[in-house]
């Protein structure tokens, strides 16, 4: 077997699915053996420590906040599992491969079965990094340590025990409406299969260049998504009964005074996302969304 002794890969992991991470040890005992250098982020290095008692004497563990060096990071868990990785490769441009222990898995793609060879067609660097544009979400006029990036969506939504919201909303300083509804979803083509998806939000293609706003069970029926172009700026401004509103990027969320604006827009900078096995976008639809067999004729 070849070996790859010049290679880095940096492992982020779920650490709430002990069952599902038996897949650690064997992804640990391939990449020994193709002799890749590994780091393990501290927080999940420390999960496969006490809760799977793995040895992890030969790996180094990722210094927090320290800046991150790889030619690859590697996912291991679902879709959630990813997105947290991809906030904390943020702006390196380090490349990130997915491996699914979760359920759905369109960024998480490569199964449990296929981890041997796809580990295998990394190091030979048999595989293509598509490009997925991201959002950038500003609080106007304040200083705030809230991690500004999204890859799937950026949203504001109601306090749990809150009334309707109204969100007034402007495209490039054009109004566009004030929803009332629960929320309002800012989505990217990657988050469009998402959270978006699950509000009747439409499916965009990755690399079209939009993005979408869906309304969280608006209080009109008539009120629908809308698609607009990724290069613009969209502004909210929030009323509450609660006089608070929920900020939620990629998971991460924060509660804001309705006194609070906010600005998103395309961040500068992509996420790289590996495919082993480059398959067409619109196959990777119909496995995921189990649209039946393809009955092309």
């Amino acid at each position: 077997m070849e070996t790859y002794p010049q290679l880095h890969f940096a492992l982020f992991g779920n650490v709430y699915q002990t069952k599902k991470n038996q897949y650690v040890a064997a992804i640990l005992e391939k990449l020994t053996a193709l002799g890749v250098q590994v780091s393990l982020e501290a927080v999940f290095a420390g999960f496969l420590h006490e809760k799977l008692h793995l040895d992890l004497s030969g790996f180094t563990v990722l210094s927090p906040g320290a800046p991150l060096t790889a030619d690859a990071a590697i996912s291991i868990g679902g879709d959630g599992t990813f997105l947290g990785t991809a906030a904390k490769v943020g702006e390196a441009g380090i490349p990130i491969l997915g491996i699914n222990t979760g359920r759905l898995g369109f960024l998480a793609d490569v199964s449990p079965e296929a981890i041997c060879p796809s580990l295998e067609a990394l190091c030979r660097g048999d595989y293509v990094v598509e490009k997925r544009r991201a959002l950038q979400v500003e609080k106007i006029g304040v200083e705030s340590d809230f991690f500004p990036f999204a890859l799937n969506e950026v949203a504001v939504l109601k306090h749990d025990n809150s009334s309707l919201i109204e969100i007034s909303t402007y495209i490039d300083n054009e109004y566009l409406t004030t929803y009332l509804a629960d929320g309002l979803i800012v989505s990217t083509p990657t988050g469009s299969t998402g959270y978006s998806l699950s509000v009747g939000g439409p499916i965009l293609l990755p690399g079209s260049g939009t993005i979408c706003l869906a309304p969280v069970a608006p209080h009109s029926l008539s009120v629908r998504p809308v698609v607009v172009r990724d290069d613009v700026e969209v502004r909210l401004k929030v009323h509450s009964r609660s006089r608070h509103f929920l900020l939620t990027a990629d998971g991460r969320s924060e509660s804001l005074p309705e006194t609070t604006a906010l600005s998103i827009r395309r961040a500068p900078h992509t996420i790289k996302v590996i495919k082993i096995q480059h398959t067409h976008f619109f196959d990777t639809l119909r496995d995921k969304m189990m649209w039946g067999a393809d009955q092309r004729k």
